[in-house]
């Protein structure tokens, strides 16, 4: 069974838009046009049995929708291979209620973006929602590192995510992006041991910029194979999860980068979803 944990939606009569402005933001190439419909697409084309879709409040006003959309996605195409998580904002006043009403709702996490949310993880804000998360057992997955849109800008590295693990817990903490987006050699000294997971998303081979020159010849390049590697052995394979972030990778080639690299069988196996399906109790 094969299970992407990250990958983003949005509803179809306004996806096309949504990722042409996310593209240009980004100075980032898309592989879909971030509909439901593509995904199940490309989730065929790549024999992936299960997407989990992250969504993310920008502002507190939005929190209440985004998490009603959630619900809705998960009834609609339960028999289809899609979840969607939950989302919540920093600066939500009601949070205890919100993350027990996601609960009820059946979404089985919550995504949280501390880059587009201008607030560092490791904030008494985003303390308090991870300690009521673990109290009603939620997953929490959250953006990892610096955001290719955001360069420069750091509000959750690994460094923040393992303060954050020492003063809130237990609760299921996965870290995007191998840990931290072009932070990656802080990734083992930081995560290693804590308990945290990681995932695979946009963060292996290279991206696809787009001809506009923001992106210098050679920036592109993200993890080789001895750097995937590297930190999945640093992490432990159970504590590595795939991921795609798609539209902004391919899930197909995504997944044949974690195939073909030098991991034994048992931990692709792992990292391709039993760790996945472990975490989300299926």
């Amino acid at each position: 069974m094969i299970i992407d944990i990250h990958t983003h939606t949005f509803p179809e009569k306004i996806s096309a838009r949504a990722i042409e402005k996310l593209s240009l933001a980004s100075h980032c190439q898309p592989f879909t046009n971030a509909s439901n419909t593509e995904l199940l697409a490309a989730m065929e084309k790549a024999g992936v049995d299960l997407s989990v879709i992250v969504p993310v409040a920008t502002n507190p006003g939005q929190v209440v929708k985004v998490n009603d959309s959630a619900a809705a996605i998960c009834e609609q195409y339960q028999d289809q291979g899609l979840h969607s998580f939950g989302c919540i904002h920093p600066d939500f006043d009601d949070y205890r209620t919100e993350l027990a009403r996601i609960q009820s709702l059946g979404l089985k996490g919550i995504k949280l973006h501390p880059v587009y949310q201008g607030v560092d993880i490791d904030d008494i804000r985003f303390l308090r929602i991870l300690d009521r998360a673990g109290e009603l057992g939620l997953i929490v997955l959250t953006h990892g590192g610096q955001d290719i849109g955001f360069p420069g800008v750091v509000h959750v590295s690994p460094a923040q995510c393992r303060r954050t693990l020492e003063q809130v817990g237990p609760f299921t903490f996965i870290i995007a992006h191998m840990g931290g987006w072009h932070d990656w050699t802080e990734v083992p000294e930081n995560l290693a041991g804590t308990g945290a997971f990681i995932d695979t998303s946009f963060s292996t081979g290279s991206f696809t910029p787009l001809s506009d020159g923001y992106w210098k010849p050679g920036e592109e390049q993200m993890l080789d194979e001895a750097g995937f590697v590297s930190i999945v052995r640093a992490m432990g394979a159970d504590h590595v999860l795939y991921g795609s972030d798609s539209p902004w990778s391919d899930q197909k080639q995504s997944i044949r980068f974690i195939q073909d690299s030098g991991l034994s069988d048992e931990e692709k196996t792992l990292i391709l979803g039993e760790n996945a399906k472990r975490l989300l109790k299926l």
